[in-house]
C-alpha cells in the first residue's frame, strides 16, 4: 500500500527565503526523499513569513484539522528538519503524539530519528537544541536591532502613518534606511493635529470619534484604502515620532510588555507636527482619558449596553436621544463614530429593543418546562465529553506521575554521585524525561480547561431558578438588570427586523445546578471592544 505524505514547509523571513533554506529548496528535497521511499505526496502546506515558536500558523492548523478528518486524508507528515515544524520543544512533542493518536507518522528527511523510544529520545533532543538556538538567535537579533537604531536607522517593520523609508547607507549587501517625511500622506497628519487642537471653524477642538467620522466623511482613507478607526487614530495622536522624537523598543514584540525605560531607544526623525502642537493635543486627550471615569457598561443605565450589537457591521449598539432627550435610541457605534460611509446606521427605540429582549428570554428561555428539557439535553451531552475526558485525564496523569518519578531518580543519582553529570547520554535521558513532563503537564492543563464536572438538575432547582431571573430581568431599577441579565445574554444582534439573543449552554446550566445566578463563578465584564487590547486595561 502506498504511504501518502502531506509536507510541511516554512520560512521565518523574506530573507531567509532568499538567502537560507528557501521554500523551493525544502520542497525539491521532500519531493525527493518521498519519491526515493515509493511515496506519493497528496497535499503540501506552505507557511511564507512565520515563526516557529508559534502555532499561531494558518497553514499548520489546516493541517492540523485535516489530520483529525474522518477518514484520514494522509499517512504521515514530512518536514525538511524539525525546526520547520516547531521551535519549542514541548508542544511538538504534544503535536507529534496528537497526530500518532490520529495514526500518523512524523519524520524529518534531514534528522532521521526512528519510531521507536530511543527515536523518540533523539527527536526531543533534536527539539531542545532548536528552541534554545531560536532562543539565543533572537537574542542577538535583538541586540542588532537596538544598535541600528542608536545609529539612527529604520529596523525594517512599516513605517508610521506620514513616513516613507530612504536608504541612507550601503554597507556590504546592506541597506540602512532612514525614515523621511511623505508628502501624500503628511498633509493628513497635519490636519488630524488641527482637528485635534483647534477644530474646524469655531468648533473648538475635535474628540477622537468626530476626528475619524470627518476624515471617513470627507473622503479620506488609510493607507490601506480602509476607513479610519478610532483606536488607530488615538494611537497616532499619542506618538511622539510626529514631534520628530521616534521611540525603539518600546515593549516585546512577542508578549507586548512594556520595556523599561532605559531600554527604551530615541531616535531623531524629520518632525511632521510642532513639539507645541503634539504636547497641547496630548494635554487634551489627557482632560479626555476615560480612566478616570468609571466603567459605564455593567452600572449604567442602559440595560443592553455592552451586548447589543449591530446584525449589519457587528459594531456595539450605544445610546442616540433625539428630541431634547425625550426619545433614546439604540444606534449603530460604528455609523457614529465613522459615519454614515461605514453603515447605514441601524437605530432602535430603547424601550421597544429591552421589551422584547427580556420577553423572549422569560418566554422561551426560563419558563420552566423550556428549561428543564433545554438543561437536560446539555447535561446529556456534556456528561459524554466528561467521560472521555476522565480517561484521558487518568492516562496524562499517569504519564505525568512517570516522568517526574524518572527525572528524580536521574537528579538523585547525579546528587549522589553514582552517575557522570557531564555524559552525554545521562543529558539526554534527562532531557527525554524533562520534556516528557513538560508535554504531559500542558495535556493535563488542556483537558482540565476543557473539562466539565456532574452538577445535579433538579425540578425545584430549574423552578426557582426561573421564578428568580424572571424577577430580576424584568423589575428594579436598571443596573440591577442589567447585572443579572449578563449572566444569560453573551450578545444580541440587532437587525432591520429581527433580533438573534445569544448566550452560553454550559453557563447557563451552572447556574441552574448552582441554585443561584452567581454560583457559576462569572463576573460580568465591563471591557468593552475598543479597550480590549493589554496596554489599555492593564
Amino acid at each position: 500500500m502506498t504511504v501518502r505524505v502531506a509536507a510541511y514547509y516554512r520560512v521565518s523571513t523574506q530573507r531567509q527565503a532568499k538567502e537560507g533554506l528557501s521554500l523551493e529548496d525544502q520542497q525539491r528535497a521532500v519531493r525527493a526523499d518521498c519519491a526515493a521511499r515509493g511515496e506519493v505526496i497528496v497535499e503540501e502546506y506552505i507557511e511564507r513569513g512565520v515563526s516557529g515558536r508559534t502555532d499561531e500558523r494558518a497553514e499548520l492548523q489546516r493541517l492540523l484539522a485535516d489530520a483529525n478528518s474522518i477518514p484520514r486524508p494522509f499517512d504521515a507528515v514530512a518536514v525538511h528538519s524539525f525546526s520547520r515544524f516547531f521551535r519549542d520543544a514541548a508542544v511538538l512533542e504534544l503535536t507529534v503524539r496528537d497526530l500518532r493518536a490520529n495514526g500518523i507518522q512524523y519524520r524529518s528527511i534531514t534528522q532521521p530519528t526512528g519510531n521507536d523510544d530511543a527515536g523518540d529520545m533523539v527527536r526531543q533532543v533534536f527539539a531542545i537544541f532548536d528552541e534554545y538556538g531560536s532562543k539565543e538567535n533572537a537574542k542577538h537579533v535583538r541586540r542588532t536591532m537596538v544598535a541600528n537604531a542608536k545609529e539612527g536607522f529604520w529596523n525594517g517593520a512599516a513605517p508610521p502613518y506620514g513616513y516613507k523609508t530612504i536608504v541612507a547607507e550601503v554597507r556590504g549587501k546592506k541597506q540602512k534606511k532612514k525614515l523621511e517625511v511623505d508628502a501624500v500622506e503628511a498633509p493628513v497628519v497635519r490636519l488630524i493635529f488641527d482637528l485635534a487642537s483647534k477644530g474646524v471653524g469655531k468648533s473648538g477642538p475635535l474628540g477622537v470619534k468626530k476626528i475619524v467620522s470627518h476624515l471617513n466623511d470627507n473622503g479620506f482613507r488609510t493607507r490601506n484604502g480602509n476607513f479610519w478607526h478610532i483606536g488607530p487614530l488615538h494611537q497616532l495622536l499619542i506618538r511622539s515620532t510626529y514631534k520628530g522624537v521616534h521611540q525603539y523598543n518600546r515593549s516585546d514584540s512577542r508578549t507586548r510588555a512594556k520595556r523599561s525605560e532605559d531600554e527604551i531607544v530615541e531616535v531623531a526623525v524629520p518632525p511632521i507636527v510642532s513639539v507645541d502642537q503634539w504636547s497641547a493635543v496630548q494635554e487634551i486627550l489627557r482632560s479626555k482619558n476615560p480612566k478616570v471615569s468609571p466603567p459605564h457598561t455593567v452600572s449604567g443605565p442602559i440595560l443592553l449596553t455592552g451586548v447589543a450589537r449591530c446584525a449589519e457591521c457587528g459594531a456595539a449598539m450605544t445610546i442616540r436621544t433625539g428630541k431634547s432627550g425625550r426619545y433614546r435610541y439604540y444606534s449603530c457605534a460604528n455609523a457614529q463614530a465613522r459615519g454614515k460611509s461605514a453603515c447605514s446606521g441601524l437605530s432602535v427605540r430603547m424601550e421597544r429593543l429591552d421589551e422584547a429582549v427580556t420577553s423572549a428570554l422569560c418566554e422561551r428561555v426560563l419558563e420552566p418546562s423550556r428549561l428543564e428539557n433545554l438543561l437536560r439535553d446539555i447535561g446529556d451531552r456534556m456528561q459524554e465529553v466528561d467521560s472521555r475526558d476522565r480517561g484521558e485525564l487518568f492516562r496524562v496523569e499517569a504519564e505525568l506521575a512517570e516522568a517526574k518519578l524518572r527525572l528524580d531518580r536521574l537528579h538523585e543519582a547525579i546528587e549522589r554521585g553514582v552517575v557522570d553529570a557531564s555524559d552525554p547520554q545521562l543529558a539526554s535521558r534527562v532531557a527525554k524525561a524533562t520534556t516528557d513532563r513538560d508535554v504531559a503537564a500542558v495535556a493535563k492543563e488542556r483537558i482540565l480547561a476543557r473539562r466539565v464536572h456532574g452538577i445535579d438538575i433538579t425540578p425545584d432547582k430549574v423552578v426557582a431558578f426561573g421564578s428568580v431571573m424572571r424577577d430580576a430581568i424584568t423589575a428594579g431599577e436598571i443596573p440591577f438588570r442589567k447585572t443579572y441579565l449578563r449572566l444569560l445574554i453573551d450578545e444580541i444582534r440587532v437587525g432591520k427586523e429581527v433580533a438573534l439573543i445569544r448566550g452560553r449552554n454550559d453557563r447557563l446550566r451552572s447556574r441552574v445546578a448552582g441554585g443561584s445566578p452567581f454560583d457559576g463563578g462569572m463576573v460580568p465584564t465591563t471591557v468593552q471592544e475598543w479597550r480590549a487590547r493589554r496596554d489599555s486595561n492593564p
